[in-house]
């Protein structure tokens, strides 16, 4: 008689072609997403990855990390080519974020899918109200005193957490913060978020490796995948009109919040 799998086995999906193809097409609209809005792509990989090969929220959670460091890594050579990133802000956050990815993943395993599900998508709607409240200027820039760099590091540590418990890079919390509560230009954010991000997913993808909640095979073909479209949506960030892009963003995590919210309640009931 076999043993019952661990949660994270269980949640595996067979390795057939539409595994594949999913992960890639999962990679690509990630990537296009990284770079126009600054994100690591977790609230398009770990939604998708859930909802249509069928993973494990814990799991997807953890693939998603691991992803978004080739992703993120891209990214920012893409925003540092146009001198978007701010590169102490930056190290600091990761200061902070590195350590609160450790407590993430630490509890990670400790929260119930059900409970995971619904701080996902209340998560997800906290963004899209943040969207509307900032109204993003390409002229800001992000100037360093003692309160900020204190601020960094408390907002660099509660990222790390969500980036371990959620499987999102962090950009998601990072950038809107950046804008809205530093007054920074809405490409530093973004430039900024994503070199932010490198640290922080290793560091949480450390500590989903020694717990099973990674599955390699998916992470590598989104992650790939990923960078062959995270330099077109940086340059695209370029070229688009800031608040346009954020009712942009804000529309798809409406629709992909809308989608967890069904299928947690579904889960629930049976």
């Amino acid at each position: 008689m076999s043993a019952a799998p661990t949660p994270a086995a269980a949640g595996r999906p067979a390795r057939t072609p539409r595994f594949v193809i999913t992960c890639i097409g999962v990679g690509l609209l990630a990537g296009l997403m990284s770079g126009l809005f600054g994100v690591g792509g977790g609230t398009v990989i770990v939604p998708l990855l859930v909802l249509i090969l069928g993973f494990d929220q814990r799991l997807a959670a953890g693939t998603s990390l691991a992803a978004i460091v080739p992703t993120a890594t891209v990214g920012v050579i893409s925003y540092a080519v146009h001198g978007s990133v701010a590169w102490i802000p930056a190290l600091i956050l990761a200061a902070g974020a590195v350590v609160g990815a450790q407590i993430g993943t630490w509890l990670l395993p400790k929260v119930s899918q059900f409970a995971l599900r619904l701080a996902f998508v209340a998560f997800l709607l906290a963004v899209i109200v943040s969207l509307f409240l900032i109204v993003p200027s390409r002229d800001a820039v992000l100037e360093l005193t003692l309160w900020t760099i204190v601020g960094l590091v408390v907002l660099g540590l509660i990222t790390g957490v969500l980036a371990g418990l959620l499987g999102v890079g962090g950009g998601i919390v990072v950038v809107p913060a950046l804008m809205l509560l530093f007054d920074t230009s809405d490409l530093i954010a973004k430039g900024t978020s994503l070199l932010m991000m490198i640290p922080t997913a290793i560091s949480g993808t450390v500590g989903n490796l020694r717990r099973g909640n990674v599955d390699l095979l998916a992470a590598v073909l989104v992650g790939l995948a990923a960078c062959t479209t995270t330099a077109l949506g940086a340059l695209f960030a370029t070229l688009l009109d800031p608040l346009a892009a954020n009712i942009l963003f804000a529309a798809f995590l409406v629709f992909i919040a809308t989608q967890m919210t069904v299928r947690a309640v579904r889960s629930r009931k049976s």
